[in-house]
């Protein structure tokens, strides 16, 4: 480097604003990126703008510039110094993720599922904190690097994690470390207690040394910034069906283009982004009203099906009842038949005994199925009657709901109507200043018009006025040669 010369037809950078560029540049993923303000703005290195400085510069000062860079190459090459960025870079990640959730999530107001983009994409960043500075450790397939470990050991610190870790053990499609580590965060998410655990987790660093680096995130500040930033996701309700989900192939890759933003076109859109939020709230709630008016007719036409289910269960109880009776009456009819021909036959015939017992036989067992029959009718009447109290209390809930559901749509409507009479209010008043700069403007054409006239008449005095002293002079020649003449 110190070989190098400085190009005569290009101007000097200064070191001031080397050191700026430099410090504004992070390194994440292998990306090149800079923080401008709240957003993520790509730059890459050739980019940096390097103007001249208005101040004089001195013979040494490329000289200076060469040293500064070699320092500074001398410092990327340091691990702490590389740690240190990958920890900031990952934190200011981590804040962008959380805010940008927060705001969809509220903006989208209703339960958040799986196939949430920025939802991904702050699981993509968590585990990337949570990987950072991982101890390799060797298996007889090679080095591992798993985050599932740490996170096996909030159960111990909080004993309302065990329920989540046993559940994300007990999932069938869960082969890798990788997967069931995502699916603990997932089910910490849902239980809104994931910045609770974090905590937990950082403030135990004799336990964590066991799989970390000492310079890693999580035995760092920033660690404890991070886990006291995922409090604000407790105001998200998320909905995850982790059965069938492939958690263990998927990809974590940060999508850096969520976080990009133009700085000019922010302010300018907000009206037209707080207009398109309320319709997408009022679409979003009609659709559900429709949603809930379908439900309630079919659970309407379930409950008629067993009011008619009911009533035909009501008459065949009837009829066994009846049956019942009629078989209960015979049966003593036959005791009394029975006892009569026991008494009467005493001497008789044993066959003439036996045929008798078998038909009294008999009649017991058919006695007997017609009451196992009347018992599981009874049975069968009770579940009906059951579940149509469970299908009455569900349709009340049901109505509830809906009649919530219309006052939040009658009031987004009002909004919507207060929203189009401001929008043609402002309307009326653009086309009113437009009428006032039209009048203007012909107004001024017609004073450019009396004015171009006024140019017009003074250049023809002056041109009489250069005839009039043309018209002088000669007269004053004529009388100055007639005066001589008249000596």
């Amino acid at each position: 480097m110190s070989a190098l010369t400085p190009p005569t037809d290009m101007p000097t950078p200064t070191t001031d604003k080397i050191t700026q560029a430099a410090m504004e540049t992070i390194y994440l993923c292998k990306f090149r990126v800079s923080m401008d303000g709240e957003w993520l703005c790509l730059r890459e290195l050739d980019d940096i703008s390097l103007t001249p400085d208005p101040e004089p510069t001195h013979e040494d000062s490329w000289e200076d510039l060469t040293d500064l860079v070699e320092q500074m190459r001398d410092d990327t090459e340091d691990p702490n110094y590389l740690m240190a960025n990958e920890r900031m870079n990952l934190m200011n990640m981590a804040k962008l993720s959380i805010k940008g959730l927060i705001e969809s999530a509220l903006n989208l107001g209703r339960t958040l599922d799986s196939d949430y983009a920025p939802l991904q994409q702050f699981f993509v960043v968590m585990e990337h904190c949570l990987k950072h500075g991982l101890k390799a450790k060797k298996t007889f397939l090679g080095q591992n690097k798993s985050f599932w470990g740490p996170l096996e050991l909030v159960e111990k610190l909080v004993p309302e994690a065990a329920e989540i870790t046993a559940s994300v053990k007990d999932l069938p499609g869960l082969k890798t470390p990788v997967g069931r580590g995502r699916a603990w965060l997932r089910l910490a998410l849902m239980q809104k207690k994931l910045s609770e655990y974090m905590k937990a987790l950082i403030n135990k660093k004799e336990l964590l040394s066991e799989f970390y680096e000492p310079n890693a995130l999580m035995m760092e500040e920033e660690g404890a910034i991070i886990a006291g930033l995922l409090v604000g996701l407790n105001v998200i309700d998320a909905n995850f069906c982790m059965k069938g989900e492939d958690l263990d192939s998927q990809v974590g890759v940060i999508d850096f283009s969520m976080y990009l933003k133009d700085g000019n076109s922010s302010k300018g859109s907000e009206g037209d982004g707080q207009i398109t939020a309320i319709l997408d709230q009022k679409n979003y709630v009609e659709e559900l009203n429709r949603h809930l008016n379908a439900t309630v007719n079919n659970l309407q036409a379930k409950v008629d099906a067993l009011e008619k289910s009911n009533t035909k269960l009501t008459e065949e109880l009837a009829v066994a009842n009846n049956r019942i009776i009629t078989l209960q009456e015979e049966m003593e009819r036959v005791k009394e038949e029975s006892s009569y021909i026991l008494e009467s036959n005493r001497k008789g015939p044993k066959q003439d005994r036996t045929a008798e017992g078998q038909a009294l036989s008999e009649a017991r067992k058919h006695l007997k199925e017609e009451t196992q029959l009347r018992l599981d009718v009874e049975k069968e009447l009770e579940m009906q009657i059951s579940m149509r109290q469970e299908m009455e209390l569900a349709m009340k809930m049901l109505e509830k709901d809906v009649c919530e559901k219309q006052d939040a749509l009658v009031s987004l409507r009002q909004q919507l109507d207060d929203l189009r009479a401001l929008k043609h209010e402002l309307a009326f008043k653009l086309q009113s200043s437009d009428l006032g700069v039209k009048q203007k403007s012909e107004l001024n054409s017609r004073l450019e018009e009396k004015t171009n006239q006024m140019a017009a008449t003074i250049k023809q005095l002056e041109q009489s006025e250069k005839d009039l002293v043309k018209q002088a002079k000669t007269l004053n020649s004529a009388a100055n040669k007639l005066i001589p003449k008249h000596h």
